[in-house]
């Protein structure tokens, strides 16, 4: 994406406490503090020099760096966010003793107002997704992540629009010839709910071979996603593919 779009690249790592130092920072002696801090320290530093050699192998060093987000110094990760065009992500992490140096990409979201570009774990891309698929229920999340993903729909041979279930979204062949006017190659279709609504769109991906899935997040409130789950948790968890996300 860097190198395609000419655009600066920067490397964040969100890090504050473990979970471990805030919950017996007053009981632990001092030599089991400095040990957890060297342990933080030792990792930040392997990340950064991970990240700076990949940008140096593509080629892009002169227009990256990488910066360490402190949260009681820096403020959250989502206000840092909200200065940028796009955040690119891992998903949700399975160990939750790293939560303290992790990015809730759904959170960001939520709360920076940017896009996100969610990227599964051990996933590797030769170039750029040539086919994206569109979740699409006409609702306002998912046309502010179709708005948001717009300069990168425009440089796909091909957009499918998929709304899952037997009734079409008022407004869908207005948005059709819109983003056929903006010379993008865009299909509609229509899926009936299979499972649930996030394994419909996952199979959908799989069955169009899409490379990048473009949908809202949150809809409902985050509170009812952390009780009962939803299809941006679930997407997520499954998916094989990157998701771009936008609230």
């Amino acid at each position: 994406m860097t190198r395609h779009f000419d655009c600066f690249l920067t490397g964040a790592l969100r890090h504050g406490r473990s979970k471990l130092t805030r919950k017996f920072h007053g009981q632990l002696p001092k030599p089991v503090l400095d040990q957890l801090k060297a342990a933080d320290d030792e990792m930040m530093a392997r990340v950064s020099t991970q990240f700076m050699e990949l940008v140096r192998e593509g080629g892009v060093e002169d227009r990256a760096d990488f910066v360490d987000l402190v949260p009681d110094r820096d403020g959250p990760i989502s206000s840092y966010a909200r200065a940028f065009d796009i955040v690119v992500t891992g998903s949700h992490p399975p160990d939750t003793s790293e939560e303290h140096a992790v990015a809730f990409p759904d959170l960001i979201a939520l709360q920076s107002g940017r896009p996100v570009l969610v990227v599964p774990p051990d996933y590797e891309a030769s170039g750029l997704a040539d086919h994206a698929l569109v979740a699409w229920d006409g609702k306002r999340s998912s046309a502010r992540a179709l708005g948001d993903a717009m300069p990168i729909l425009e440089q796909k041979a091909c957009v499918t629009i998929l709304t899952v279930g037997a009734v079409k979204p008022e407004g869908a062949d207005i948005l059709l010839r819109n983003l056929q006017r903006h010379n993008i190659s865009a299909r509609y279709v229509t899926r009936p709910r299979e499972g649930s609504v996030a394994t419909t769109i996952l199979s959908a991906a799989e069955e169009f071979s899409a490379k990048l899935l473009v949908m809202g997040a949150f809809e409902h409130s985050k509170f009812s996603h952390d009780i009962m789950g939803g299809v941006t948790t679930d997407v997520m968890r499954d998916t094989s593919i990157p998701v771009l996300l936008s609230h």
